[in-house]
C-alpha cells in the first residue's frame, strides 16, 4: 500500500509582511500640528511709538532644527499707522528678524513701500509725473535704493487748464530730487534715516527746492529699498531696541581692577568636581 505522506507548510512570521501589520486601509492618528508650536512677540526699533507689532508662530526646538533659526529672516510688513498712531497707514515699513531673545523677536529696518491705492490715488490727468532713484551708502554701511515720486502742479493765478512740465525742466528737477536724497541719505545712519521717512522731510525738501523750476506737489519717497546690510552686530541692535545703554554701563570700568560683586555674609563658593 502506498502512503500518502502530508506535508505541512508552515510559514515564517518574518517572511511575510502582512501578518504584523493591522487591517488595511486603517486611519492614521491625526496630531493637530499648533500643539508642536510656540507663540513669539516681535518688536520694532526705538524709533517707533508702538514697540510691540503683534505675534507670530514657529515649531519648537527639535533635535537639529532649532527654533530661532525659523525665526530669523522673517520680514513683517506693518503701516505707519500701526507703528506711529498717526494718520498715514498708506506708508509701510518692512521690518526683518535680526535676533531671537527669550519670547521677543528684535527687527531692524529692511525697507519701506506705499500701498498700491495710495500710488493710484496720486496720478491725475493734466500733469506731469517725475520719477527718480538714486543708491545712497548710510554712515553704518547701509546701501539703499530711495526712490521719490513728484507730479508738477498748477502756478498761481494761472488759467490754463494743464500743467505739463518740458523734458527739460523734468531732467532738472530729477537731478535735484538725486542731489537731495544724496545729501540727506549719506549724512544719516539708519535711526536717522528713519526718522525722515516718517515725517517725510526729504519729499517736503524736494517740494521746496524745486519751486523755482516748476511748482510741485505729492512729492514722496515712495519705496526704500535695503540692498546691502553690513555685518550683523548684537551691540548696535540692542542700541536700535534702546536696550545697549544697560550692556554698556555693564562693561565700563578699569578692566584690571574688575568690579566689585555683592555677596551675602558667609558666603563661599561651590566646590568644583575638576580644575
Amino acid at each position: 500500500p502506498s502512503r500518502i505522506r502530508r506535508v505541512l507548510t508552515v510559514m515564517a512570521v518574518g517572511k511575510n509582511k502582512r501578518l504584523t501589520k493591522g487591517k488595511k486601509g486603517q486611519k492614521k492618528k491625526i496630531v493637530d500640528p499648533f500643539t508642536k508650536k510656540d507663540w513669539y512677540d516681535v518688536k520694532a526699533p526705538a524709533m517707533f511709538n508702538n514697540r510691540n507689532i503683534g505675534k507670530t508662530l514657529v515649531t519648537r526646538t527639535q533635535g537639529t532644527k532649532i527654533a530661532s533659526d525659523g525665526l530669523k529672516g522673517r520680514v513683517f510688513e506693518v503701516a505707519q499707522a500701526d507703528l506711529q498712531s498717526d494718520d498715514a497707514p498708506f506708508r509701510k515699513f518692512r521690518l526683518m528678524v535680526e535676533d531671537v531673545q527669550g519670547k521677543f523677536c528684535l527687527t531692524n529696518f529692511h525697507g519701506m513701500v506705499f500701498t498700491t491705492d495710495k500710488l493710484r490715488s496720486l496720478v491725475k490727468k493734466w500733469q506731469t509725473l517725475i520719477e527718480a532713484y538714486s543708491d545712497v551708502r548710510t554712515t553704518d554701511g547701509y546701501l539703499l535704493r530711495v526712490f521719490v515720486i513728484g507730479f508738477t502742479k498748477r502756478r498761481t493765478n494761472q488759467v490754463k487748464k494743464t500743467c505739463y512740465a518740458q523734458s527739460s525742466q523734468c531732467k532738472a528737477i530729477r537731478r535735484k530730487m538725486v542731489e537731495i536724497i544724496q545729501r540727506e541719505i549719506s549724512g544719516s545712519d539708519v535711526r536717522d534715516v528713519v526718522n525722515k521717512l516718517l515725517p517725510d522731510s526729504i519729499g517736503s525738501d524736494i517740494e521746496k527746492a524745486c519751486q523755482s523750476i516748476h511748482p510741485l506737489h505729492d512729492v514722496n519717497v515712495r519705496k526704500v529699498k535695503v540692498l546691502k546690510k553690513p555685518k550683523f552686530d548684537m551691540g548696535k541692535l540692542m542700541d536700535l531696541h534702546g536696550e545697549g545703554g544697560a550692556i554698556k554701563s555693564s562693561t565700563t570700568g578699569d578692566a584690571s581692577t574688575g568690579q566689585p560683586v555683592d555677596r551675602a555674609s558667609g558666603y563661599e563658593p561651590p566646590i568644583q568636581d575638576t580644575v
